[in-house]
């Protein structure tokens, strides 16, 4: 019985034109090797499972090739790709440095570097995960990497460049790779489905890609792990089961009820999903990625930038077209501000619910403001007629008697007017709230507002008690803040504070306005208010300034 292999070592790229996703390093590898232009050490840095490990082995055994093919590819036949085929080459050493770190483990390698190679040009030395060095290990090693012998090559590979010191990578040419497109590496799991005998829908292949995140290994564990599930038939119902996916149908039937105002189906639809163990955060990512989806499918020039199956990019084609793109553009919005909001939320199930609801009432609240706009723009075209005297009614006008000039009588015609003109605007002012409002109001309502977000906007409840507020122009709300990050926090947040206020104080042309002031300035302000208040209840009440004398009081903040 032969035993199994993982299809991430079994399909592991044996050559640079078997590398997926990484054309650009490749090229540039292949022409260095071509016009023996190699660099004395390289550096490839990148995700994991992009190919950087790979590369480095593929270049090494192509750097020593006797009989290198004019593409820049190792032959696979000369007697230094045969022994490196075979694991058996002596000028090719790899060194794992997360378990080999110390300073003794570089200077081994040191006294290998000596000692030229036998057979073959170069001694190339792979060091995988080199972040891992110690300090220590690093200085060490710096020497022979800044002044190696000519026949010596360093390929390093890092996930965390950050953590290499600065003077190892002065001395490095440096590749960045890139993670793998969910469309690369779709293709490259047909490849392999196909060689393994396996019947594997387009659909099934792109969730995997899409849940490996740019990972070509990962995408081959998971695609091992499907075959054991499914056998050799692989699904897209199968996939989101075992890997435990939310399924794209409920984030189509989301956006169907957005586009109806069906709110109540909405959560209802929210609530299985919750119900089913998936998280809230998970929930509104992937939304968010199928809104984006959406507004891609809109045209065909941003179509290619969809990461879906045929199947799947048709039924966004179909759902993009009825979509408006309003309705796109404000939950796209909304969903982004919401991502980092749930993070913070301490109930985040009334969260999730309420986002939600206002998913679903954006279209609703566009009708009303739409129609309010329209009575006032029909308001003020009936103005405009009336006004005008080159006006041709259909009925002729009544000639006037000298009694209806005396009565001041006005025309059948210019009454009908009058009333539309009155009827639209007393419907448009029934639908506009325009309360007048005190200070004192102002400070009362300012802290209902406040506790109503003392749980769910715990930074903006903090930086608001801790702010003055007062009135500007009889409708503008004007805060008085200490700092950028809190000016950047209620910029975040202004049309919630907007809306909130205006629903409370029944006015709907309050507008808010933030004013920037030094601490010790605000402070000053305080004192001053204290003072004044202090002096007019010294002034009400003479008694007072005697009682502060007498106890020697300060009465300073």
């Amino acid at each position: 019985m032969n035993s199994f292999v993982v299809s991430a070592r079994k399909y592991r790229p044996a050559s640079f034109k078997m590398v997926v996703g990484q054309d650009n390093i490749v090229k540039t590898l292949k022409n260095a090797i071509i016009n023996n232009h190699l660099a004395q050490a390289f550096l490839f840095t990148g995700p994991r499972g992009v190919g950087k490990t790979t590369c480095a082995r593929i270049m090494a055994k192509s750097i020593n090739c006797t009989n290198l093919l004019p593409d820049g590819e190792a032959c696979n036949e000369c007697v230094s790709c045969r022994s490196f085929n075979d694991s058996a080459s002596f000028n090719i050493h790899e060194l794992d440095a997360a378990s080999n770190n110390s300073v003794e483990d570089i200077r081994n390698l040191v006294d290998q570097v000596r000692v030229p190679p036998q057979e073959g040009k170069y001694k190339i030395y792979i060091i995988d995960e080199v972040h891992m060095l110690s300090q220590a290990a690093f200085n060490a090693f710096l020497k022979t990497l800044e002044e190696p012998p000519p026949y010596a090559k360093f390929i390093l590979a890092t996930t965390e460049r950050h953590k290499i010191i600065p003077t190892i990578l002065s001395r490095c040419q440096i590749y960045n790779f890139k993670r793998i497109t969910a469309e690369d590496i779709a293709g490259y799991l047909k490849y392999v489905a196909e060689n393994e005998g396996v019947e594997a829908d387009s659909d099934a292949l792109h969730i995997i890609a899409q849940k490996a995140d740019g990972a070509m290994r990962d995408a081959l564990s998971l695609f091992d792990q499907m075959v054991t599930f499914s056998g050799k038939n692989i699904n897209y119902r199968s996939v989101i089961e075992n890997l435990n996916i939310l399924d794209y149908d409920n984030y189509f039937q989301f956006t169907d009820f957005f586009i109806n105002g069906d709110y109540i189906n909405a959560l209802v639809l929210l609530n299985n999903i919750t119900a089913s163990g998936f998280d809230g955060q998970h929930i509104i990512s992937g939304l968010s990625n199928h809104i984006r989806n959406l507004l891609m499918a809109r045209s065909q020039s941003t179509l290619a930038l969809l990461e879906a199956g045929e199947q799947m990019t048709k039924r966004y084609s179909e759902q993009a077209s009825n979509s408006p793109e309003y309705l796109l553009t404000s939950a796209l919005d909304m969903l982004t501000q919401a991502e980092f909001n749930y993070r913070q939320s301490n109930i985040k199930g009334l969260f999730l619910e309420n986002l939600f609801l206002q998913l679903s009432l954006i279209l609703t609240k566009l009708d009303e403001q739409n129609e309010v706009k329209k009575k006032i723009t029909e308001a003020e075209n009936f103005s405009a007629v009336q006004e005008s005297e080159e006006i041709v009614y259909s009925t002729p006008t009544p000639k006037k008697t000298k009694d209806d000039e005396q009565k001041h009588i006005p025309s059948p015609n210019k009454i009908s007017i009058q009333q539309k003109i009155n009827e639209l605007s007393k419907d448009v002012k029934s639908t506009h709230k325009c309360e007048k409002f005190d200070r004192d109001k102002l400070i009362s309502c300012w802290g209902e507002y406040c506790e109503s977000i003392k749980t769910s906007k715990i930074n903006l409840y903090s930086i608001l008690i801790n702010s003055t507020i007062d009135i500007k122009n009889e409708k503008d709300i004007e805060i008085t803040i200490d700092g950028p990050m809190k000016k950047a926090e209620i910029d975040a947040e202004r049309n919630h504070i907007i809306q909130s206020m205006r629903n409370i104080l029944k006015n709907d042309d309050i507008m808010l306005l933030t004013k920037m002031i030094e601490k010790e300035k605000i402070k000053t302000n305080i004192s001053d208010l204290a003072q004044e208040k202090l002096n007019s209840v010294i002034e009400n009440n003479p008694e007072v300034s005697m009682f502060i004398d007498t106890f020697n009081l300060n009465p300073e903040m």
